[in-house]
């Protein structure tokens, strides 16, 4: 197994507990698996964290109530506290807290800019791991 390249990411111990707050121009319900397809200009709101993307699909939990899994399509954005990153595609598994970003990730953070092919990171302890071609870009001192 490849080894990946550890950062932190965004606001720490995210509770993915909270209610996920959805808003997108169309929304399509599959009434057969209970799935939903939203598409253009999507914004997810949980807790301190916001992802946006061309398109998502929300796949809802087989036994119970709730959302199972995010799959965000298309000039995908995660931002959590002062960091962003942004990816073709990412799926967030609601419950362990998942995000798995891939494709030309670029993530920002405190003047600093990290690419890879994939990123994951677990939102409930704010730990990443980027992997596939890690590039960095660090400040310069300013100084004389």
């Amino acid at each position: 197994m490849a080894q990946g390249t550890g950062v932190s990411f965004g606001v720490l111990q995210t509770d993915t507990s909270q209610p996920v707050d959805i808003a997108s121009d169309n929304m399509s319900v599959n009434q057969e698996d209970g799935s939903a397809l939203l598409t253009g200009n999507v914004l997810i709101i949980q807790g301190e964290m916001r992802l946006s993307a061309d398109n998502v699909l929300v796949v809802r939990r087989t036994e119970g109530n709730g959302i199972e899994r995010l799959e965000a399509r298309g000039n995908v954005l995660l931002v959590s506290g002062e960091d962003a990153a942004e990816a073709r595609e990412a799926d967030y598994t609601i419950q362990s807290g998942t995000v798995v970003m891939r494709g030309n990730v670029l993530l920002t953070q405190q003047g600093s800019t990290l690419g890879a092919e994939q990123m994951t990171v677990n939102m409930t302890t704010g730990n990443a791991t980027l992997s596939g071609r890690v590039r960095t870009t660090l400040p310069g001192s300013g100084g004389n």
